[in-house]
């Protein structure tokens, strides 16, 4: 049934808004300082520190500028910690152009074999149209970084630096989608029509020209450097023609990727059950998206246990929400909108899942923990946003933000349980590109 808005009832608003004194004081100051600014709660600032019982020894932060690669710097930032306390060169970083410009192609690799096999299907088709929606996407999780480390290797910054397109995406992203679905209009054609071998050509070309469009606007990957730096006690490293795979296969021969998992916390989807997003993979042959969702007890403890073995935490975040940049402080009471506006909010996790008020917008890592008599205080947060956002980069969030807002954290197996390291070797239960987790 349809109701009209009546000018009844806008009166009958009106003249309720305004017989609330505090009304208009309220307004005044909502509308000189916006709807944060004058909702925002101080209180926050007396519980929540910059000092925190276990913490990883790090200092400058990268920084993503205006790209959406956050779950590229949040995996390397992971791998760049473990090279700083494996050669004690904390400073070290690694290029994301490298891995962000085979991402470009190999993306769309997996983008026109997705056209190949469903041309049948109509374009407006529910799945069709997510995976149309994702050609030329910036966004990525956990697997798609690692699978891109593993069948690419790594290099150091200075073998190949950030370039106007990387730091800003954009323009780079449009073109591509649009070559991208232009492409695939073809190929559903050739597949229609029975052409199989014509569209295995148009494939190939099409993806030669991606890779020139990438190459243009990034650069090529080099395919050897020397790897130089000085560590932290100043000793002089240099090691010549390493290949990127070669690179990461000698400096990190202690590291399994395949032995992390991603545990999520998402209320609206059955517990203790692995679940799969084959729409998101952008390497074929590599590692699926594969996420074992747990009840949020899990992912704090399993976290905790890595940065007390010295290891950084991936994970996947919210940060929209009840964040303040100025202050780097994260806690679902820094903005008082309820009081501000006074309705009712509050909605819990679930909730946000199901009507997609909650989404995981961001990728971070975690580098530290305050703990209290075995209370979670606060987490210290490794952001790629550069030093002059918070405190030179770094957030500190509570617990009730971590346990509202954070749905993924990435942590080696050995810290599930026996029963959970069995869950996440088994069989996943495929979910919709439209899925709440997607």
């Amino acid at each position: 049934m349809a109701n009209e808005l009546t000018l009844q009832e806008l009166e009958d608003f009106s003249r309720e808004f305004n017989a609330d004194p505090t009304s208009q004081v309220v307004a005044r100051a909502a509308k000189r300082s916006g709807v944060l600014e004058a909702s925002y709660n101080d209180a926050v600032s007396h519980r929540l520190t910059h000092v925190f019982s276990t913490e990883l020894d790090t200092d400058n932060v990268t920084n993503q500028l205006q790209s959406g690669r956050c779950w590229l710097f949040a995996t390397l930032n992971v791998l760049r910690h473990h090279f700083g306390k494996e050669y004690k060169a904390k400073n070290f970083t690694f290029s994301q152009a490298y891995n962000f410009f085979w991402d470009k192609v190999e993306r769309a690799n997996n983008f026109y074999n997705y056209v190949l096999e469903n041309a049948d299907k109509p374009l407006d088709d529910r799945e069709v149209k997510a995976y149309f929606d994702f050609a030329g996407h910036d966004g990525g999780q956990w697997h798609m970084a690692i699978s891109l480390v593993e069948k690419y290797g790594v290099v150091p910054t200075y073998a190949m630096p950030e370039t106007a397109n990387t730091n800003n995406t954009a323009a780079l992203a449009e073109a591509l989608a649009q070559k991208e679905k232009k492409d695939a209009l073809v190929l559903r054609k050739l597949v229609q029509a029975g052409d199989l071998e014509a569209a295995q050509k148009a494939r190939k070309k099409f993806l030669s020209e991606v890779y020139r469009m990438t190459a243009i606007a990034v650069g090529e990957p080099p395919k050897k450097f020397d790897l130089e730096y000085r560590d932290d006690d100043k000793k002089y490293h240099l090691e010549k023609n390493l290949t990127p795979v070669e690179f990461y296969n000698k400096y990190f021969k202690d590291v399994d990727l395949s032995d992390y998992v991603v545990l999520t916390n998402a209320p609206d989807h059955e517990y203790n059950k692995l679940f799969a997003l084959p729409s998101e993979d952008n390497v074929q042959g590599k590692y699926p998206i594969k996420l074992l969702n747990v009840p949020m007890e899990f992912l704090t403890s399993a976290a905790i246990a890595q940065l007390k073995d010295g290891e950084a935490v991936w994970f996947g975040n919210d940060v929209g929400k009840q964040k303040e940049n100025k202050t780097g402080f994260l806690a679902t009471d820094l903005y008082k909108l309820d009081d501000l506006f006074g309705v009712d909010l509050t909605m819990t996790k679930k909730e946000r899942l199901e009507t997609g008020m909650g989404e995981v917008s961001h990728a971070m890592t975690l580098v530290g923990v305050d703990e209290d008599n075995g209370d979670v205080r606060q987490w210290k947060v490794e952001n790629s946003w550069g030093e002059k956002v918070a405190k030179k980069g770094y957030y500190v969030m509570s617990q009730d933000w971590f346990e509202e807002y954070v749905y993924e954290v990435v942590v080696h197996k050995k810290y599930l349980t026996s029963e959970q390291q069995k869950l996440a070797e088994g069989p996943a239960q495929q979910l919709p590109a439209w899925d709440s987790l997607a």
